[in-house]
């Protein structure tokens, strides 16, 4: 049966469009006016707020958002002492001898300044391997007893693409990129487990926020936060029982592993196969993203984990599937990285709008350039200005500063722009990103987005980069957002307080689960 829905406006990111839309056997039938397009004979549901196109994350960590809701935080701690608190109080809820996990160590915001190592947590935990991942997912914090069972020693070599931190003794338990998921491979067995319920609650609670689809990005072999089971099971046994979309990114090393990944997700119910994620260098809070000068604070340029050859294979197998490849590059050295093996491959037929470039956090004037001419997708997590705000100039330096997250550079050069999270890096929450897009916590205001633009970047934007349609246009899925205020029209500084009532997926309201804990850090 037809169904009118009506709110004050319908809004998309070229301005209002009517107060109605029209849907049909799950599909859009018209956009305007209730006045000329109510029937007798058609249902009506009446909302007080604004339809928007549906919500989408382009770039977001399913089990890894499941696991945080499961974990113990430690964003918040101030110390080392508390931070021992926090883990005590967790191992004594498990059995000895598991795997004992702090998520989201911020060391920033700690009264030493600096991360703790191993020694700190066999006092902490002394029955327990643990281990502690920073917020960013490229650092992590091993014990003693985590590195024997990983079986890292003295004589252990840095693997390509990280490192140990080392005193005289050897490692300290620091690890740095690919360093972590030697680690954290090892471990996975001691984990307590995370279940496809817990994964699918999680996710279905995302409704809360407005979100109707994801980007979502899931290993093949590891559970990088730690939930005990590979990502992919997790997430394929969970879909089902998920509501909004899932576009699914691998990470995987081999063609055959991404081939065999993606006939998984072929076959599944409730996913569809995205494409390829891959990784170029880490992130400036770990000092590991890779930068063409070394970083103010730190005699380092970062760490380069992209090779080329394996870049240029990864792509053709990638684009032989049909998929989408996007790749993480935080630096500018690794983005200038990204950017060659992306032009290589347009150039030998792979379809720009089908390469992504993920976060694209600092960058050289040429690359924005390139960037533009290339018409490659950058997918940029605004909120990452919230958690970097206070130390990001003291990182880069002020030359720098102004090139970093460039939105308005990049958009005034025509790339193409999506929205994310990398939750659980930052909260899920689209009006978040959306805020600082605008505001951009102060941090060089002159390249702050539109409210227009801001709203494309989490609707038609996302969408894009996932391989959806965000449009309001008939012919097309009913899924639709609706918020308690327009947020074309809302100051920068209250659109994250604005009420989600509402999320459609093709004409189907979601329901947000009752025990779900949407999490908001």
């Amino acid at each position: 049966m037809p169904t009118l829905f009506t709110a004050d406006a319908v809004v998309d990111p070229g301005g209002i469009r009517g107060d109605a839309v029209l849907v049909d056997r799950k599909r859009i039938v018209a956009v305007g006016h209730a006045a000329s397009l109510r029937r007798a004979w058609i249902r009506e549901e009446a909302f007080s707020g604004v339809i928007i196109p549906g919500l989408r994350d382009a770039h977001f960590h399913p089990v890894g958002y499941a696991t945080s809701l499961q974990r113990p935080s430690l964003k918040n701690a101030g110390s080392f002492a508390e931070i021992a608190h926090i883990l005590q109080n967790a191992a004594a809820r498990q059995p000895a001898g598991t795997l004992v996990t702090g998520l989201r160590l911020d060391d920033t915001s700690l009264r030493e300044a600096r991360l703790p190592d191993r020694c700190f947590l066999d006092a902490a935990v002394p029955d327990h391997p643990a281990l502690l991942l920073r917020y960013c997912g490229h650092v992590a914090v091993a014990s003693t007893r985590s590195l024997d069972i990983a079986s890292i020693g003295p004589d252990t070599p840095d693997p390509t693409g990280g490192s140990f931190d080392r005193d005289q003794h050897g490692p300290t338990g620091v690890l740095r990129e690919t360093a972590v998921g030697l680690v954290t491979r090892a471990l996975q067995p001691l984990a307590p487990a995370i279940e496809p319920a817990d994964v699918a609650t999680a996710v279905a609670g995302l409704a809360a926020a407005g979100l109707t689809g994801l980007g979502a990005i899931v290993s093949v072999d590891e559970g990088l936060w730690g939930g005990g089971t590979g990502e992919l099971d997790l997430l394929l046994a969970a879909a089902p029982d998920i509501p909004l979309t899932l576009r699914v990114l691998v990470v995987a090393a081999t063609p055959d592993a991404l081939a065999a990944a993606a006939d998984r997700i072929a076959t599944s119910n409730g996913a569809s196969f995205l494409g390829l994620k891959a990784f170029s260098d880490g992130s400036l809070g770990g000092h590991t993203a890779a930068l063409h000068e070394p970083y103010a604070d730190r005699p380092t340029t970062g760490t380069h984990r992209l090779d080329p050859a394996w870049a240029d294979r990864m792509i053709r197998a990638t684009s032989s599937l049909g998929g989408k490849v996007a790749v993480h590059a935080i630096g500018d050295a690794a983005a200038t990285r990204v950017l060659d093996a992306m032009e290589r491959a347009i150039d030998q037929g792979v379809d720009p709008a089908h390469l992504r470039v993920e976060h694209a956090s600092v960058l050289t004037e040429s690359d924005i350039e390139r960037f533009g001419r290339l018409g490659v997708t950058a997918c940029i997590q605004p909120a990452f200005l919230a958690s970097e705000q206070d130390w990001l100039e003291g990182r880069l330096g002020s030359d720098r500063l102004s090139r970093t997250y460039a939105f308005r550079s990049l958009a005034d050069a025509g790339t193409p722009l999506a929205g994310g999270s990398d939750c659980p890096v930052e909260p899920p929450h689209p009006l978040w990103g959306m805020a600082a897009a605008r505001h951009r916590h102060g941090v060089v205001p002159s390249q702050a987005l539109s409210a227009a633009e801001a709203l494309a970047l989490f609707t038609t934007g996302a969408a894009a980069a996932i391989g959806e349609e965000a449009r309001l246009e008939p012919g097309l899925p009913a899924t639709f957002t609706i918020l308690g205020g327009d947020p074309l029209q809302t100051e920068a500084g209250a659109l994250s307080d604005l009420e989600v009532i509402a999320a459609y997926v093709a004409g189907e309201r979601l329901k947000v689960p009752a025990s779900v804990r949407l999490w908001m850090d």
